[in-house]
């Protein structure tokens, strides 16, 4: 590995690391980083995107570990007739809404590596910036309903929320943006959205960064070597900045953040072409 390939490995992985956790979409934000230093392949671009998701996979885990360690103790107990109680709630919205997620998620991805596959670096950044713009005025609308909140998902909120992930599956579509505004426009409070937004991350990341190995040649672009040092610098980073990043955006008002940013990268990418 030499110091370019060093370089953007810390590159790519800081991107993830710190992106993750805010909504503005961290696949179509290293996707536009990937596409922008290299002379990489759109479709490679969000492979790779795809992929670093498993080094944050790690630092959502250890930070969530005693909700996971909760809903895996419940296991045990869970019986369809009580698939929605109080105790099992989480468990059976994690586990249904990860399976609606792969139902909508793997044939759109199927598809999407066609199309990014024939779109020039300028387009293809325009439009993860166009869809980028898209997930500000989603959450811009979440921020506007004013409902009585719940505390316990349903069987509906369940397969809403699995669904828009699936679609998330597209970059520059915020998987966070997108789950925490469904579940605040159901009348979920705000801590309570971005708990069970990440929670849920932790299966589709994981089924994402399969399906790329899976269905690819392995490796994304890149060397072991460089995904090893992408990984864990992604990883740490995710880990040192998830508490004071996810406090940030319940201060923030991030839609516009979104809408700046996919404005930016829809100008850019159109000057490139």
């Amino acid at each position: 590995m030499n110091r370019a390939e060093l370089l953007f490995a810390v590159l790519v992985g800081l991107v993830q690391g710190i992106v993750e956790w805010l909504p503005i979409s961290s696949q179509g934000n290293v996707s536009i980083v990937a596409t922008l230093v290299t002379d990489i392949d759109p479709a490679v671009a969000v492979d790779l995107a795809l992929f670093v998701q498993l080094g944050t996979i790690c630092s959502s885990s250890i930070y969530y570990r005693e909700d996971i360690a909760t809903a895996l103790r419940s296991v045990p107990d869970w019986r369809p007739r009580r698939a929605y109680s109080e105790r099992n709630a989480e468990t059976t919205f994690i586990v249904l809404a990860s399976a609606a997620t792969g139902l909508v998620g793997i044939p759109l991805y199927l598809t999407l590596r066609e199309a990014v596959s024939g779109l020039a670096g300028g387009l293809f950044i325009a439009v993860i910036g166009a869809l980028l713009v898209g997930t500000g005025l989603l959450q811009r609308a979440s921020e506007a309903v004013d409902l009585q909140l719940k505390e316990t998902p349903t069987l509906f909120d369940t397969l809403l929320v699995g669904g828009l992930q699936g679609l998330t599956i597209l970059p520059g579509i915020s998987r966070s943006g997108t789950t925490v505004s469904a579940l605040l426009l159901r009348g979920y409070e705000g801590s309570s959205s971005l708990r069970l937004s990440f929670l849920l991350s932790i299966p589709a990341s994981l089924g994402a960064a399969t399906l790329v190995v899976v269905s690819g040649d392995g490796l994304p672009g890149i060397s072991p070597l460089v995904a090893v040092v992408a990984l864990a610098t992604s990883a740490v980073v995710g880990y040192l900045t998830i508490d004071a990043l996810m406090r940030i955006v319940e201060r923030v008002a991030f839609w516009l953040v979104c809408v700046g940013l996919g404005g930016l990268a829809v100008v850019g990418g159109l000057a490139l072409l």
